[in-house]
């Protein structure tokens, strides 16, 4: 089991909203990985490798006039982790279709319902952005179609597909931890198809697939598109989230240099998931 040892920052946030999904997003992009918000803010976590004095420097909205945040930080041993999503981890269901819950709850009547232990690792369904994918993919044709799931998290989308009966699924994240969980969460559901590697863009050389999904935050997204454009199949479909709504024109002119057109826009609270084929 990984031994990492993450900062938490208690954001404490006056008026609460856009400020929280502001926050969020310029957290993710500076490097925190995982957040839990709650009725005062937001609580962010990032890797103490990752962690330096300067980390919030370009956390622009810190130095807002229209929002009053103040923050607290601390060292969190990651086993402490658990607990904490124990007490704030509710199951949820999307579109009455598909329902993500804990081992701890009870089952859903959904036709798909995906048992996740999330620990340390992004992807429970509660941030707007896993939800909205959740959504894309429940409208999606999967049967037979392989799929790579980039930035798995908890592997949470992987399972789904594998669910609607994609195959073979390959779900990839770069983080220790979102590896070794998405390995367990895969195990936990009973999934034959979905192989597991940790690592980066690296890995896909030669690899294609008819369909991707990729929530990750935006930088990273461009950084990576054009190898997702590659090893897309002929009239394979490209998902997209992890960004926001006025990253939509940034994201747009990099995909279309390699031919894809936005078919479908999802959008929660700022933040946005696009369909591209």
């Amino acid at each position: 089991m990984s031994n990492s040892i993450y900062i938490g920052y208690e954001f404490k946030v006056k008026p609460l909203q856009p400020a929280v999904e502001i926050l969020i997003a310029e957290l993710g992009y500076a490097g925190f990985e995982s957040f839990v918000e709650n009725e005062a803010g937001v609580t962010a976590y990032i890797q103490k490798d990752d962690w330096h004095d300067s980390v919030l420097d370009a956390i622009h909205i810190l130095n807002s006039g229209e929002f009053e945040i103040t923050y607290t930080f601390s060292e969190i041993e990651q086993t402490n982790w658990n607990a904490e999503w124990e007490k704030n981890f509710n199951p949820i269901v999307v579109d009455n279709i598909c329902a993500v819950r804990a081992p701890f709850h009870d089952k859903f009547d959904t036709r798909y319902d995906i048992i996740i232990e999330p620990k340390m690792s992004f992807g429970t369904g509660h941030h707007e952005t896993t939800h909205m994918m959740i959504q894309h993919l429940l409208k999606a044709d999967l049967e037979g179609k392989s799929v790579l799931d980039m930035g798995c998290g908890t592997g949470v989308l992987a399972i789904l597909t594998e669910l609607k009966g994609a195959i073979p699924i390959e779900a990839i994240d770069i983080d220790n931890w979102c590896y070794l969980n998405s390995l367990e969460n895969v195990e936990r559901n009973n999934c034959k198809h979905i192989s597991v590697f940790e690592g980066d863009a690296s890995l896909l050389r030669g690899r294609l697939y008819d369909v991707i999904i990729a929530n990750i935050n935006r930088n990273i997204l461009l950084q990576d598109m054009q190898t997702y454009t590659t090893c897309l199949n002929k009239d394979g479909v490209l998902f997209l989230s992890g960004f926001y709504n006025s990253d939509i024109p940034t994201i747009d002119a990099e995909v279309s240099k390699y031919g894809l057109k936005i078919q479908e826009t999802l959008e929660r609270n700022n933040w946005v998931a696009l369909k591209y084929q």
